[in-house]
């Protein structure tokens, strides 16, 4: 086809043609070949990010949403904010964690890992809907090594019974009796720091000796775990005998939910600093650093002492999986006979006091004056 200039002679010849076609009734219009749309800009990091939250936060727990907003206001968006989705590459995924490693107060390699977590997680839509052609952000080679947990736990009645000592020495000083329950519940029945607060007086079934958990974050977490000797003692002493049915058990002094880091806090650590005291005080040893989940972990080491097997442990505790049960099971194999008798008499709450008193040799009011003191 020519691309030069058409002669007279050619636009007749073409003029005819075009007649001819529509005599015919063939003639179609010339067609005009549109340009292809403007491709729309990838969205910054910020602004797609924001879409996300907006499109998923309702789906999120209180506590998921709190940690997902940590995550992006604290650590993501003041790094990636600004950046084009298409610009951010495994290398800068890599600079973001150096540069959590260099800070003045780094992050944990877990904390900073639970970031690259959700960045990946928002990336991975975005390659979803094919705005980018892959996450730079998946994949264990975008994470910093983390060293294993210490994962501490009780391993005797003694230190069960001084924790639990400790706990009412607390409820004797500072006028509310709940705080020696409230452990009790924590290492006897194995709940959740969550579970644990949202226990209410209709979960606990004390004729029957059943304490049912409700408000759990996995189906498998909805279970019964039976009330033995010493927390159902312990439960009976704290229960109101007007109890409304929907009040929770371990309220607050205005009757409201429990905040975790209050039990951590203001509970479980003065416990755990005075059960210390009197232990070494007495010769023995200080507990280790306890979590609520520490306690958690207790209760599993202790239903293996009172023989019970790994299904009825799973049970109890709320797990699927026996990874973490049978864990526990062969640290536990590992006491005598002896320690795990003692320990059923704790349980049990046949000897809890002449336990309890091993670790009692050192005067209340010196402990409690060395304690202020330090």
């Amino acid at each position: 086809m020519s691309l030069g200039p058409v002669s007279d002679a050619e636009a007749q010849k073409q003029l005819r043609y075009v007649l001819n076609d529509i005599e015919r009734g063939t003639w179609q219009p010339p067609q005009t070949v549109e340009a292809p749309p403007e491709p729309a800009p990838v969205p910054s990091f910020h602004a797609f990010a924001e879409e996300w939250w907006i499109r998923n936060e309702g789906r999120f727990a209180d506590k998921t949403r709190e940690d997902y907003k940590w995550r992006l206001e604290r650590n993501l968006l003041p790094y990636f904010g600004e950046y084009a989705l298409d610009r951010i590459t495994f290398d800068t995924v890599e600079q973001y964690i150096a540069s959590k490693l260099a800070e003045d107060k780094p992050l944990s390699a877990r904390s900073i890992n639970m970031t690259l977590v959700l960045l990946s997680t928002v990336l991975e839509t975005a390659v979803e809907r094919e705005i980018i052609a892959r996450n730079p952000a998946s994949g264990k080679r975008r994470r910093v090594k983390e060293r294993a947990p210490r994962r501490t736990q009780l391993d005797s009645a003694d230190a069960i019974a001084a924790l639990l000592k400790a706990a009412g020495d607390l409820d004797a000083k500072r006028g509310r009796r709940y705080r020696r329950a409230l452990l009790a519940t924590l290492l006897l029945a194995g709940l959740r720091v969550s579970e644990l607060c949202g226990l209410r007086w209709r979960d606990v079934d004390l004729a029957a000796g059943w304490l049912t958990v409700e408000d759990s974050k996995t189906d498998a977490g909805r279970r019964r775990v039976k009330l033995r000797g010493t927390l159902r003692d312990e439960l009976v002493a704290i229960r109101p005998l007007d109890a409304n049915p929907d009040a929770y058990v371990f309220a607050t002094s205005t009757g409201g939910r429990q905040n975790p880091s209050n039990i951590r806090n203001r509970i479980l650590t003065p416990a755990v600093e005075g059960a210390s005291l009197r232990l070494t005080r007495a010769g023995g040893s200080p507990l280790p650093h306890l979590t609520p989940h520490s306690c958690r972990r207790t209760f599993a080491s202790v239903l293996y002492a009172l023989g019970e097997n790994p299904a009825i442990v799973m049970a109890e505790m709320g797990h699927t999986s026996p990874v973490l049960a049978l864990r526990v099971y062969a640290q536990a194999m590992r006491r005598d006979k002896q320690e795990n008798e003692r320990l059923r008499a704790l349980v049990d709450g046949r000897e809890l006091a002449v336990i309890g008193s091993r670790a009692d040799l050192a005067d209340s009011t010196a402990i409690e004056t060395e304690a202020a003191q330090s």
